[in-house]
């Protein structure tokens, strides 16, 4: 694979540690762990992704592997500080006044290669608005350098994605290859 691919933001990631127990921002945070726009719905994706390009397309396949690890950091991040915050983090969020169990249903499932990235690029986008949006509300410094520092990698990802349309696009990233 090219190794121009830079899978995650050169910005150190701040401390992970929050300021005090909050029952407000731990809902947010295990939101970002178990909802459907969640850390663990990219990681399942991308490790679904990368399992059914690695055959036709070799370097896609390894770009979401890669990029799946980084979303696991940011699963472990969030985990960390709902657990700090006071919540229970499990692969869980709240709706409606009770817990929902993540689920793999989450996930749309594109088996052609464009719409794959497309799909792809868009959970990106929706996780950046969702992480932002938590950024005018909370008020724990610890929190938002950790929510701001993840916006980076995300946008790192986009950035990842728009490049590899835009190789499948050109023909210079193909079927087999």
């Amino acid at each position: 694979m090219d190794e121009k691919y830079v899978f995650q933001d050169g910005a150190p990631y701040p401390p992970v540690t929050v300021c005090a127990e909050n029952a407000q921002y731990a809902a947010a945070m295990v939101d970002n762990i178990g909802a459907c726009n969640s850390e663990m719905s990219a990681v399942s994706l991308y490790f679904y992704n990368s399992l059914i390009t690695k055959d036709g397309w070799a370097e896609v396949s390894q770009c979401f592997h890669r990029i799946s690890i980084v979303e696991m950091h940011h699963l472990d991040i969030f985990g960390q500080l709902a657990y700090q915050l006071g919540a229970d983090p499990r692969l869980w969020h709240c709706r409606n006044g009770k817990m929902v169990w993540w689920s793999p249903e989450c996930n749309r499932y594109p088996d052609e290669i464009l719409p794959l990235l497309s799909n792809a690029r868009q959970g990106e986008l929706d996780a950046i608005d969702k992480y932002r949006q938590q950024t005018h509300w909370i008020q724990d410094k610890y929190v938002l350098a950790c929510l701001n520092r993840i916006i980076l990698d995300e946008e790192q990802h986009i950035r990842i994605f728009d490049e590899l349309c835009r190789k499948i696009e050109r023909g210079e990233c193909r079927r087999g290859r």
